[in-house]
């Protein structure tokens, strides 16, 4: 199967999994990214199921309302019953990375408003240490290259993404050369970085349930807390 099929078998997969676990009063956390994409399309056929979505970006939001789904914002919402969302990287912890899309804040945010969140991805993104992807860091502007230099002292190479700015009208810049051993402790790490909004990493607030694209089929993953 091509990649972008895997995309497709794990979404619909979630769309499955959503269905068991929404009522038609039900609110879904929605996240960025491609594979999210994949699974705004297949969720469409079935808005009749739930009561709005919460979209983590201005380009999901665009994308549901395309579909005739009605966006709310999280204010009103209030906690939300299920957050699906894709990954750059995750571990066997369903510690995960995010924010290629460089909508990592309000993707966090979404996830710690929600009952659960479950990450679909295809098999490519599975690795046993976090940080061949580039750890995304958003930051506000004029704090750019004061967090850079505070970045380097954690042994890693910090670049700007250049023509860049996040929904939140932030920068974003991506760490590379830096391996993750231990992604709660450098999640809380580099936020403690003053003029850091947020970085990418998802451990702190894992995934509960990973479904994972392979070429044998959609693996479904539980996370510590679910097991």
């Amino acid at each position: 199967m091509t990649q972008d099929e895997l995309k497709q078998a794990v979404a619909q997969a979630a769309v499955d999994y959503t269905l068991t676990r929404i009522d038609d009063n039900s609110i879904i956390g929605i996240g960025t990214g491609s594979t999210a994409n994949c699974f705004i399309d297949a969720l469409a056929e079935h808005k009749a199921k739930f009561c709005a979505a919460v979209a983590s970006s201005e380009a999901s939001a665009e994308r549901l309302r395309r579909h005739g789904i009605d966006v709310v914002d999280l204010n009103s919402a209030g906690t939300l019953d299920i957050y699906i969302d894709g990954a750059d990287e995750t571990n066997p912890d369903l510690e995960l990375i995010k924010g290629g899309g460089a909508a990592l804040t309000r993707e966090k945010i979404v996830a710690a408003a929600s009952k659960e969140f479950v990450c679909i991805a295809d098999g490519s993104k599975w690795v046993d240490t976090l940080g061949e992807f580039p750890l995304p860091v958003e930051v506000i502007p004029m704090a750019r290259s004061y967090v850079a230099r505070e970045l380097t002292k954690l042994d890693c190479d910090p670049v700007y993404r250049e023509g860049v700015v996040t929904d939140n009208g932030n920068v974003i810049l991506d760490l590379y050369n830096f391996s993750i051993p231990n992604p709660r402790e450098t999640e809380a790490q580099i936020n403690s970085i003053v003029g850091v909004v947020t970085n990418g990493l998802f451990a702190q607030r894992p995934a509960d349930v990973l479904l994972l694209g392979t070429e044998e089929g959609v693996q479904k993953i539980e996370g510590n807390s679910n097991k």
